[in-house]
């Protein structure tokens, strides 16, 4: 361990001082260092102590008193060094027993540190502090075991519980907060995981699991290049880092697949990215935001298919992968619209204008509600039969059909069930066609506007309609030409 300050052995005049004259300048030193240490100036103690024992290399109460020091500075492995040479050059020295199994339990080695109170009870068997580390490093080891069984379960959360108990015991272990930190990425926890990972970092540049676990957190996040960087930095420092490896080869082929589809779209390959979509949804399920991409995207193909359900069940997915995936909402809004599922595509609306409150997704609100309304009043155009841009003609055709389908003059042999709803029907073609035929009730209802509600005559009288579509000087009648054959005959 390279020490600061004094020098011994580069100093010429002590080469003529005596055993006896060492020890009394070691022990000057030495009480120079406790000075500065009860003044909490620990680097200077730190110093001092260096020189007691440049002198006196074989003293173990100073190699003791700069361990704890160095406790003071966190420098805990330096700590941990000190104070196993210490109980090396005296076994009896109990405090150097008891700063050992510290260090040990700070750095996290929960058994090495139950040896070393276990020694220092030997040799006071009550002592009060020996006893309460002994018991805080077997809760170590239970919380150890817990973690592991929860991570083979992926319970996550139970992890991160058991890794923070921990460390309240074992605040310097690397290890530790490596394994929290990798269950905080995967628990999509990323800004917490890169915290946790950058201190690791910034005291020890070089250490694999944290530059294993900050791609982790930029693979998670869709920042894949960056993330295959840290990767190899990882693998680089640890050449044998399993996880590194494999998250580098996912990052690469999620990356390679995902573009792959997003040309094949772009070409107009629809059922081509379809299945490079889906190929890239099987690489890794745990990449929560790649994967609710490819799923928005798959639905975006899908819907170019013709595959609406299936589109909202991929958007679906998406918005449970990603609750604030705005682009999944709105694709499954349209989607909705496609089906005429209007509810469901205003509830959509809703939450996307309430997140991003634009003039855009206004008016896609506002467009569905006046759908949803539309919706819930008669579909005269079901009515008649004819789609939304049927021509006037077209119209027309549509009414003949239908009313002569349903006037009750032609079912007056049926029972009264059926009766009345011919009757019913009959007076929804007229109530229809009245709307259809006028241009501008057509267009008051196509905006979705209550006709009611406007002050337009919708008064009509079905029989009248009928007779003035068909027109003829002596009214009508339906006979009977044979069993349930019908004709119309004007009189």
């Amino acid at each position: 361990m390279a020490t600061v300050g004094y020098d011994a052995a580069a100093d010429p005049e002590m080469d003529s001082l005596s055993d006896e004259e060492l020890e009394r300048e070691a022990e000057g030193y030495k009480e120079q260092g406790n000075a500065f240490y009860v003044k909490k100036d620990y680097s200077e103690a730190f110093n001092y102590y260096t020189k007691a024992i440049d002198l006196c290399p074989k003293n173990a109460s100073y190699y003791g008193n700069r361990a704890a020091t160095l406790m003071m500075l966190s420098r805990y492995r330096e700590a941990l060094e000190d104070s196993q040479q210490a109980v090396r050059l005296d076994d009896a020295f109990m405090k150097g027993h008891l700063r050992e199994g510290k260090c040990h339990l700070l750095l996290g080695n929960a058994m090495a540190a139950s040896r070393c109170f276990q020694k220092v009870l030997e040799l006071e068997s009550d002592n009060s502090q020996a006893q309460q580390e002994l018991k805080n490093a077997e809760s170590i080891l239970e919380y150890e075991r817990m973690a592991e069984i929860g991570f083979d379960k992926r319970d996550f959360r139970m992890v991160v519980f058991c890794m923070d108990r921990a460390l309240e015991s074992a605040s310097a272990c690397h290890r530790f907060k490596v394994l929290k930190a990798e269950c905080l990425a995967l628990l999509g926890r990323y800004p917490e995981a890169q915290s946790v990972a950058s201190d690791i970092l910034r005291m020890d540049s070089t250490n694999g699991d944290a530059l294993y676990v900050r791609g982790l957190c930029l693979y998670y996040e869709d920042c894949i290049d960056k993330a295959v960087q840290f990767f190899i930095q990882a693998l680089r420092m640890a050449p044998d880092h399993e996880k590194a490896r494999l998250a580098c080869r996912n990052a690469k082929a999620l990356k390679a697949k995902k573009e792959e589809g997003n040309q094949a779209f772009k070409e107009g390959n629809f059922e081509e990215a379809y299945g490079l979509y889906s190929e890239a949804l099987t690489i890794d399920p745990n990449n929560i935001k790649t994967n609710a991409k490819l799923y928005c995207n798959r639905a975006t193909v899908g819907s170019k298919l013709k595959k609406l359900e299936q589109a909202i069940e991929d958007c679906t997915k998406a918005i449970k992968l990603d609750e604030s995936y705005i682009k999944a909402y709105l694709r499954r809004a349209q989607c909705y619209m496609d089906t005429e599922q209007y509810e469901e595509a205003v509830r959509d609306y809703e939450k996307v204008y309430q997140t991003e409150k634009t003039k855009e997704h206004k008016t896609l609100l506002k467009n569905a509600q006046l759908e949803l309304k539309k919706s819930k009043r008669k579909d005269y155009y079901k009515v008649l039969g004819v789609d939304k841009n049927a021509t006037e003609d077209e119209i027309k055709k549509a009414y003949r059909k239908r009313a002569l389908m349903h006037h009750p003059d032609r079912h007056s042999g049926a029972s009264a069930e059926v009766q009345k709803e011919e009757e019913k029907k009959f007076k929804e073609v007229g109530e229809a066609f009245t709307v259809l035929s006028d241009p501008k009730k057509k267009s008051r209802y196509d905006s979705g506007h209550d006709l009611e509600d406007d002050d337009m005559n919708m008064d009509f009288d079905a029989n009248n309609i009928f007779k003035a579509f068909f027109g003829g000087p002596g009214g009508f009648s339906f006979e009977a030409s044979g069993p349930g054959n019908f004709f119309f005959q004007f009189g």
